[in-house]
């Protein structure tokens, strides 16, 4: 038996898996407050009546000292989220990226089972990233291994250099500024005055709709073959709002081809199997069988 949390900013749910089999879970709405998330964590394990540690996907990142950082859950950055958990629950814990939760979900039991490289994406309202290598997250140094979404967009046209963009990081025009959902409905607004969400436009004939399709299915064949030529991973695992979208399962992978280096094939890139799913079950990975 082993315990996931999905931490997400609207929502923190709880799942317990018997070897893969589901057999607990529940939802409730996230506290927007530090204790409160501490104290509805705590309800949800004792809800569930399973004695084992306790896998945690969280919207951020835990530092090398023990505090978050990244989080856009403002109230989790700077805390000892790990240290007061375990005091609270009395048990271990492990906490990891949502975007890694979602790659070990699919790379143990999902869409990436038996492959040796797994590159999850999410991309929906924002662009965020996982890397599992045998089985294993690659946080990485700094505990962002993965987050392709500010890497600065590849290869910038000349329109896409006259129209940069700031990211809420700081920094300019990260891939995330450009192939996020909401970036999409924006620049369809200021095209046609029209506001339409991700999969509206890439369901719509009309000729702007498509046209700005074929413009974000090329900035993120340009996003993901930067990550290939660096992993080469054996398949790439798309989730969020992006994986809804149909035809990018058709038009990415020759792009990624053409714009990585000699790759020799395109890339296997498909839909996630386990869905909202992928984030709890993912938590629960964490933590080995035994």
């Amino acid at each position: 038996m082993r315990l996931g949390i999905d931490l997400g900013g609207t929502k923190t749910e709880i799942a317990a898996l018997d070897g893969g089999r589901e057999v607990f879970r529940r939802r409730v709405p996230t506290p927007r407050d530090y204790d409160g998330t501490i104290a509805a964590i705590r309800g949800l394990v004792a809800q569930s009546g399973v004695d084992a540690p306790v896998g945690i996907g969280i919207p951020g990142t835990e530092t090398a000292a023990g505090t978050i950082k990244n989080a856009n859950s403002t109230w989790l950055n700077g805390r000892p989220l790990r240290a007061d958990l375990e005091a609270a629950l009395g048990r271990k814990v492990r906490l990891a990226n949502d975007a890694n939760c979602f790659a070990l979900s699919e790379a143990t039991d999902g869409a990436g089972a038996g492959a040796r490289v797994v590159f999850g994406v999410i991309a929906g309202t924002g662009v965020g990233g996982g890397v599992v290598v045998h089985g294993k997250v690659i946080g990485g140094a700094h505990g962002v291994g993965g987050e392709w979404g500010h890497i600065p967009l590849p290869a910038m046209t000349e329109a896409e250099r006259a129209d940069s963009r700031r990211c809420y990081c700081g920094k300019r025009d990260c891939l995330e500024t450009w192939c996020c959902g909401p970036s999409l409905s924006a620049e369809l607004e200021r095209r046609t005055g029209r506001k339409l969400g991700m999969e509206q436009i890439a369901a719509s004939d009309g000729e702007e709709e498509r046209a700005l399709m074929a413009r974000h299915a090329d900035r993120l064949a340009r996003g993901l073959a930067t990550v290939v030529n660096i992993l080469d991973p054996d398949v790439i695992v798309l989730g969020g709002g992006l994986s809804n979208i149909a035809r990018l399962y058709e038009e990415l992978p020759p792009l990624v081809e053409a714009y990585g280096f000699t790759l020799g094939g395109p890339p296997r890139i498909v839909k996630n199997k386990h869905g909202d799913s992928s984030g709890v079950r993912g938590a629960a990975w964490l933590w080995p069988e035994r």
